[in-house]
């Protein structure tokens, strides 16, 4: 088992990717804590096993960030990954977007990202190595008119990536993003599989022709933490069926 010995935290974890993640490197052998605002967490924790625990927080107040971080040390006593996955959309026109809600997904999308990882990489430190994977996506880079301030986090998010992986690389520390395309979560299939013109439109501009599992993010995930990507850092890998590789949509069979 590739993460044997490790202790992971992963925010955003009852559910969708983050529970993914959880469930896959607790298979490759590292003890979990999951957190998240829902109390759903612990039911996805008891499911995992003994090898993982829970803990209610929210990640975009600093408050939370510290209790979670005090609370993931004292059940484990060291932190060696940190899947920063917390996150929200909200759909509205750029014309009608009320300052509220921008302010609201930044806080959660990106505003998490930087005091979970702040917070973590100041344990990591004292060791000298560690892990953080923030879940970016293809909308950090492509942009869905609707979606303002989630695309305007996504692209924060591969900047934090970077600057973080610069300023921590003489601890020890990498830091590394994921950027998926459309994965079968629930809220992808509520939210924009919720029809048949919705799932042609998803499939058109994916050259894979389907959409992604959770699982396969959280293969990465389980890479990127591991000794396998022990070089690779300030990175944003792009899980996504091909999408950003395409400048045209693909006929589909319905």
């Amino acid at each position: 088992m590739r993460l044997a010995q490790k202790v992971a935290l992963v925010t955003g974890a009852s559910q969708g990717i983050g529970l993914a993640c959880a469930q896959r490197l607790a298979r490759e052998g590292a003890r979990v804590m999951l957190a998240d605002v829902r109390p759903e967490g612990q039911a996805a924790a008891e499911m995992i096993g003994a090898a993982a625990r829970f803990t209610c927080a929210d990640v975009s107040q600093k408050s939370d960030v510290d209790a979670l971080v005090a609370a993931t040390l004292s059940a484990y006593g060291q932190i060696d990954i940190l899947i920063n996955n917390a996150g929200v959309t909200h759909a509205a026109d750029f014309l009608d977007l009320a300052e509220e809600d921008f302010d609201r997904v930044l806080r959660i999308n990106l505003k998490s990202m930087f005091l979970c990882s702040q917070a973590v990489a100041r344990e990591m430190v004292k060791r000298q190595s560690g892990c953080i994977i923030n879940m970016s996506s293809v909308n950090a880079e492509l942009a869905i008119p609707n979606q303002v301030p989630y695309v305007i986090s996504k692209g924060g998010v591969n900047q934090l990536t970077r600057v973080a992986a610069v300023a921590l690389a003489q601890h020890g520390i990498r830091v590394n993003a994921i950027g998926p395309g459309t994965i079968l979560t629930e809220l992808a299939k509520k939210a924009v599989l919720g029809s048949p013109e919705a799932r042609h439109t998803i499939l058109s501009r994916t050259p894979l022709g389907r959409c992604g599992e959770p699982e396969e993010v959280a293969a990465i995930a389980a890479f990127l933490a591991s000794e396998d990507a022990s070089y690779i850092t300030g990175q944003t890998l792009y899980a996504d069926g091909g999408r950003m590789a395409l400048n045209y949509t693909v006929p589909v069979k319905d």
